[in-house]
């Protein structure tokens, strides 16, 4: 039996510093290496009233305590995720990605017949949800399929109930060319192997509430960070 090829799939390349850093970082040269405006002999503790560094220091720490812990996985810079329209092979509704905008969705692409990393990817999406309780009525999982031959209306229902996701995960299925539309907007590789196995890109992206691609990870990722990774998406705000 030939296993599936797992392919990383790449995050978008990284650019170059954003102009507004960079005009910060010359701000603060010129601050700290031009002439100062309060004579040569004046000190921080002359220009700061008593105790506040105390509070400066208070404030960074609890500053500290609130900030988000990381995402896992790869960071994809919070690029427009692209949209698409597909059929749910379990219900026949059509799924749209617009239509999720102010949820947080979880992107996979796998295939029924698949005999390693697409059963993996739907357990650990089933076991990260169930850690999220009732936060998880603001996640949406969708799968799009990598196999128009097999995947079947009957196929996706059946894969759906033996990973108990039935009602949380929407299988999507189509021809080949509209799948194969959403593979290479989404840069997922994939090609016919011995039947009934398909080679193609392990990969499952999150994305925000407001659309946005926010990280990469795989099949191998740990359940816990999936999890914590979810639960910082779902506890932004709708609007930023």
């Amino acid at each position: 039996m030939t296993p599936v090829r797992r392919r990383s799939a790449e995050a978008p390349e990284a650019g170059r510093a954003s102009l507004p850093v960079r005009l910060v970082r010359r701000a603060l040269r010129r601050r700290t290496t031009g002439p100062s405006s309060v004579g040569p002999r004046a000190t921080v503790a002359r220009l700061v009233p008593p105790g506040a560094f105390r509070v400066l220091l208070a404030l960074a720490l609890v500053l500290g305590a609130c900030a988000e812990p990381p995402l896992a996985g790869t960071d994809l810079q919070k690029r427009q995720a692209p949209d698409f329209a597909l059929i749910d092979g379990a219900t026949g509704e059509t799924v749209t990605l617009a239509a999720q905008r102010g949820k947080v969705v979880v992107l996979t692409f796998l295939y029924t017949s698949c005999p390693d990393v697409c059963p993996l990817t739907a357990d650990k999406l089933r076991a990260a949800r169930a850690q999220l309780g009732d936060e998880s009525k603001d996640l949406v999982l969708i799968a799009v399929s990598v196999d128009p031959i097999h995947d079947t209306p009957e196929a996706t229902r059946e894969f759906v109930r033996a990973h108990r996701l039935e009602g949380a995960l929407h299988y999507l299925v189509g021809d080949r060319a509209s799948l194969a539309r959403v593979w290479s907007a989404y840069g997922i590789g994939q090609e016919p192997d011995q039947d009934p196995y398909v080679g193609h890109t392990d990969a499952i992206f999150l994305i925000d509430r407001q659309g946005r691609g926010r990280t990469l990870v795989h099949s191998d990722v740990d359940e816990p960070a999936l999890a914590r990774s979810l639960r910082t998406l779902l506890g932004e705000s709708r609007l930023f």
